[in-house]
């Protein structure tokens, strides 16, 4: 058991060293490297693999969850709570909803916290839509009204190819792999205004 033990934490510290050492930039200087960076962090936050803030296994979703001061999971909160289960148990539960996953795994990428706090119609506000057949791995998928002054979006999730989504769909769930068709609504794809 304690070699196990001894085994998973070496590992947490050979990924969290590795993550230490990678380069960051300013965000302004985007490259292609921050696409694959942000990538790995999806499936990294994803397999609730060690990262700093979470050691705990799968991430579940928490409505309001990831909207601490820092990104990263967090009690979430029951005002504008819809969910079928009842009662809300988000209060209770340490983990992200959908822009907070974003929020944690583009912040893991870059090194800062580029989306900022808030949810996904204040983070739209950081990106920039991308043309029809040229959304990319790592891009973001938005869902309801993302046209307008007033957006009125109601989920996000990180395009991973192929029609596939790494997502925190809704209380209940972890944040796993979803077709961007799981969610109705799709308004498009967006990435960060200082991305090409």
């Amino acid at each position: 058991m304690w070699r196990i033990v001894r085994a998973a934490l070496a590992a947490s510290a050979v990924l969290l060293c590795a993550v230490a050492a990678l380069p960051v930039s300013p965000v302004g200087r985007f490259h292609e490297g921050h696409r694959s960076l942000i990538l790995e962090m999806a499936y990294t936050v994803m397999d609730g693999r060690g990262l700093p803030g979470w050691s705990k296994g799968p991430i579940p979703y928490s409505w309001g969850g990831g909207h601490a001061a820092e990104p990263g999971p967090s009690r979430g909160t029951c005002l504008g709570y819809s969910g079928s289960i009842r009662p809300c148990p988000a209060r209770e539960t340490v983990g992200l909803d959908c822009s907070g996953l974003v929020r944690w795994v583009y912040h893991l990428a870059y090194g800062e916290d580029v989306l900022g706090p808030g949810n996904t119609n204040d983070h739209l506000r950081r990106l920039r839509r991308v043309a029809p057949g040229d959304e990319r791995p790592g891009d973001l998928a938005y869902f309801g009204e993302t046209d307008g002054p007033r957006p009125k979006t109601h989920h996000v999730g990180i395009y991973i190819g192929d029609g596939k989504m790494i997502n925190a769909l809704r209380t209940g769930t972890w944040v796993r792999v979803d077709e961007v068709t799981a969610v109705k609504g799709f308004a498009g794809y967006f990435r960060l205004k200082t991305q090409v």
